[in-house]
């Protein structure tokens, strides 16, 4: 089991990039790259991409990067969902490790 994780969906790469910086800043956490989801209703939405952000370190500075990340992107295009997993299993942390971004 590694690092906490917490993971936040966003409408839009710009919101997620905003939301990315202000997670980092407001607490110890690294990130890992962006995923991406083009839902089916993707044109009923506000911006027609969801980007997921994940931040590792302790659950207690995840809680607080997740917190801030969460403001910035209500702010901009919006929030889909946060979570937190404070000790993620092996078979979670392999799943964590997929991306879409480098996908067509």
């Amino acid at each position: 089991m590694g690092e906490a994780v917490g993971i936040i969906e966003v409408f839009g790469l710009a919101t997620a990039f905003a939301a990315a910086d202000a997670g980092c800043k407001a607490a110890n956490v690294t990130i890992e790259n962006f995923d991406k989801n083009k839902p089916a209703n993707a044109d009923a939405l506000p911006v027609p991409l969801i980007v997921m952000i994940k931040f590792r370190g302790t659950i207690s500075d995840v809680r607080a990067a997740v917190a801030a990340a969460k403001q910035r992107a209500e702010e901009l295009a919006g929030v889909v969902a946060t979570h937190e997993i404070a000790s993620p299993e092996a078979d979670t942390e392999k799943m964590l490790r997929l991306s879409g971004m480098d996908k067509v």
